[in-house]
């Protein structure tokens, strides 16, 4: 059961929000996930983004493989 720091869709229609989660690889998008990690809004200008860098570490450590987007949104705020 591989673990992945992925992100789950909020918000309406045309109007996007993202929680960023932990949650296993063959969990469905926006399905039930382990632990609630931070989260990423688009819709303004600039991106609002707000991580919890230190759980992020802690599933890291633990070995979960973030995907793309969300390693971008890591390397770009927490570093």
């Amino acid at each position: 059961m591989a673990v992945k720091l992925k992100l789950t869709r909020l918000g309406s229609k045309k109007h996007p929000f993202y929680r960023v989660v932990a949650a296993t690889d063959e969990t469905r998008r926006d399905g039930r996930p382990l632990e609630f990690l931070g989260y990423y809004n688009p819709m303004v200008n600039p991106a609002e983004v707000k991580l919890d860098a230190g759980k992020i570490k802690e599933w890291l450590g633990r070995g979960a493989e973030p995907t793309d987007t969300v390693r971008a949104l890591i390397k770009a705020h927490m570093a």
